[in-house]
């Protein structure tokens, strides 16, 4: 069995000489092509790589054999590579679809591009430019997620185990794409809908867009490479779900509330992109009871999508004085309780369930 640390490193090693060969390949089409290669590149370095070490101890967790060959443990590191490479693609997209600058404190990809853009005098707009790029790379690094992923379960024990692990990865694919739709879908929608339904709304896209693909699928992608049948698997769903949902909380008050010099991201970073979170919905939901008329206020502002410090400052004081602050904070620790729970209970070997609650404690309390 490997370390966290080994593990880890393994799935860098096996990003880096993924994209090593990938920068051969490409320059050999044409020099040009480097820089999509080193935008890829850069945006896999660091992270706090949650998705493939949930996978990771998914899988040990549910090992029946204890004798771990080496094409158990290339498979795993593989996998999680797969999916670090998965998340990063979906970053790409959804940075660009949310208008957002940075990320992890750099330049977003389409932001990049831009500045490729301006650099060099090419012709015509920047903004197109960056789109482009963005959009390509994002579409790039899907296709070689599912390469790394092919390849990682070529190391599978069985047929029935490479299937299981198929289906589940495909599933994941699709949920994130609906979910991302839903988000978008919400974001320009929101003016024509009952206010409350809004939290309703909102969690529906927390499930689809990050529950899942950042918590249940990777659970259920490792477990099912250890042989785990569907009741097995259904437990790591009755855990992954709540702890996703709560992960997505944090990361919505961190969107509002979060400090920048952490997160990487400017403060009220969610507000200025519009979205229409569980905070926010929480939040209207409050004010349609006892101030309707700021209902209209907070709508045109999240609509605006160009709000001054003093606007966000406003939003973060009309929230908390709401109560929708409090009230998402007690949602995550009793989300985060639940998850606990179930994975408490959970027949599963001790010492990689005890990492799973200890990764599962760093999700909720998180600040970045």
């Amino acid at each position: 069995m490997l370390s966290k640390d080994e593990f880890l490193s393994q799935v860098q090693n096996t990003l880096d000489a993924f994209c090593d060969k990938q920068e051969g390949d490409f320059e050999a089409i044409s020099p040009d092509l480097a820089t999509v290669v080193e935008y890829t590149r850069s945006l896999l370095q660091g992270g706090k790589r949650f998705r493939a070490l949930f996978c990771y101890y998914a899988w040990a967790s549910s090992l029946k054999d204890t004798q771990i060959t080496q094409a158990d443990l290339q498979g795993i590191v593989g996998i999680g590579a797969s999916l670090e490479m998965f998340h990063a693609a979906a970053l790409v997209h959804d940075d660009l679809l949310d208008q957002s600058d940075t990320r992890r404190g750099a330049p977003a990809v389409h932001k990049r591009f831009e500045t490729l853009h301006q650099q060099r005098k090419y012709a015509g707009s920047k903004e197109r430019f960056g789109v482009a790029g963005s959009v390509l790379v994002g579409d790039l690094m899907l296709g070689w997620s599912s390469e790394i992923f092919g390849q990682a379960l070529l190391h599978s024990r069985n047929k029935t185990v490479e299937a299981a692990c198929r289906d589940e990865f495909s599933l994941m694919r699709v949920e994130v794409m609906a979910g991302q739709y839903l988000d978008v879908l919400e974001e320009n929608a929101a003016n024509t809908r009952d206010i409350h339904e809004a939290v309703v709304r909102a969690e529906k896209v927390i499930l689809y867009k990050t529950a899942k693909y950042s918590i249940e699928a990777p659970l259920r992608i490792g477990a099912a490479f250890a042989g785990a049948d569907q009741s097995e698997l259904g437990v790591f769903t009755q855990f992954g779900i709540p702890l996703g949902i709560a992960f997505q909380l944090r990361d919505d008050v961190l969107g509002v509330f979060g400090d920048p010099s952490v997160t990487g991201k400017p403060a009220g970073d969610d507000l200025r992109e519009g979205k229409r979170t569980v905070l926010i919905g929480l939040t209207k939901e409050s004010l349609a009871e006892s101030s309707p008329s700021m209902v209209t206020t907070v709508e045109e502002l999240l609509t605006s999508r160009e709000l001054t410090n003093e606007q966000i400052e406003f939003l973060q004081k009309v929230i908390k004085e709401s109560g929708a602050l409090d009230k998402t904070e007690r949602m995550m620790a009793e989300l985060g309780d639940r998850a606990l729970e179930t994975l408490d209970q959970a027949e599963l070997e001790e010492s990689a369930k005890q990492m799973l609650r200890a990764l599962s404690l760093k999700v909720i309390h998180r600040d970045a």
